[in-house]
């Protein structure tokens, strides 16, 4: 364990994600909570979601933007507007920066896309880490937020390669034999991963059940791993619901605003029914007074803020 000194350093949040959208429904509330209180967020976006499908089906109908667009001018359509998209979702959100690391979206696994020279997937890894070395020693985070390593549940090439980037990143960026010309180096000193929690599964699907007599969440959800035995962190967000739904809304061809999946609760609702975001506390450099069995971090500064 290192003691940190970050007297000086303004606090800052950088948080990857592989696509368009993904900031949206992973810690969204989180992020606009931060930014509220004037810590520093910034959204690495790895591709351009190229590869995306229309999921909002009011957008092909007549008089809608893809009616009657076949399936190659549909994806050209989409790759102009998905950039546009996302710097409304992260203006709902209220991130400081939003960075693309320029590759292209690698499709779904054991697609033809992935094969494509200019995909995520077919990166070199160390340039790949290169790019995101160059924004951390830029931006200086103490927090680095990214995919836990256990992508069973959605085995997205891009996603699995955000993981490996990132956790490399973490490392690199402060030993100055790595990308010298990247800039000055700077350690992250805290890193959590993004999780799928089971309680708030559980807590929405009952939920919905109870009040709606529905729920779209059926077996095959609960059939899949449950990893909340790795949770270690779960934010109060309850007054920052607003940043997931309307993150969400703002990415129109990727979200359809009936669908239940998404929308089944309002905003009062989840933050009755469940008022946190979960995550995992990958790795930290911060000495700190450990938790007593059973307790949960509240914040990600947690360690930092008291050097201050």
């Amino acid at each position: 364990m290192l003691s940190v000194n970050l007297s000086n350093t303004p606090l800052c949040v950088l948080t990857v994600h592989a696509h368009p959208d993904d900031e949206a429904s992973k810690g969204a509330p989180t992020m606009a909570m931060y930014a509220q209180q004037g810590v520093r967020t910034v959204l690495v976006c790895c591709t351009g979601g190229e590869e995306g499908d229309v999921n909002n089906p009011a957008l092909k109908e007549p008089g809608q933007p893809f009616h009657g667009l076949d399936a190659a001018e549909e994806k050209a359509l989409l790759a102009r507007l998905r950039p546009a998209e996302l710097d409304a979702a992260a203006k709902v959100i209220g991130f400081h920066h939003v960075e693309m690391l320029g590759y292209r979206d690698s499709g779904m696994a054991d697609s033809p896309t992935n094969n494509n020279p200019a995909c995520f997937h077919m990166a070199d890894i160390d340039e790949a880490v290169g790019k995101l070395v160059a924004v951390i020693r830029r931006e200086r985070p103490q927090v680095l937020v990214t995919y836990n390593e256990d992508q069973r549940g959605y085995p997205h090439p891009d996603h699995l390669k955000v993981h490996d980037i990132s956790v490399l990143a973490f490392d690199r960026a402060a030993d100055d034999e790595w990308y010298p010309e990247a800039g000055e180096p700077w350690q992250p000193v805290k890193m959590y991963y993004s999780t799928w929690s089971r309680m708030r599964l559980t807590a929405i699907h009952e939920a919905q059940l109870r009040l709606r007599g529905k729920s779209p969440f059926d077996e095959t959800w609960f059939d899949r791993l449950d990893l909340d035995s790795q949770i270690t962190t779960r934010i109060p967000v309850a007054q920052f619901m607003y940043a997931r739904s309307g993150a969400l809304r703002a990415h129109k061809t990727q979200v359809d605003e009936n669908e239940p999946f998404w929308f089944g609760l309002s905003d009062d609702e989840l933050a009755q029914v469940y008022p946190f975001d979960d995550w995992v506390l990958a790795k930290s450099l911060v000495r700190g007074a450990p938790l007593e069995a059973g307790q949960y971090e509240d914040d990600f500064f947690r360690g930092i803020r008291a050097s201050k």
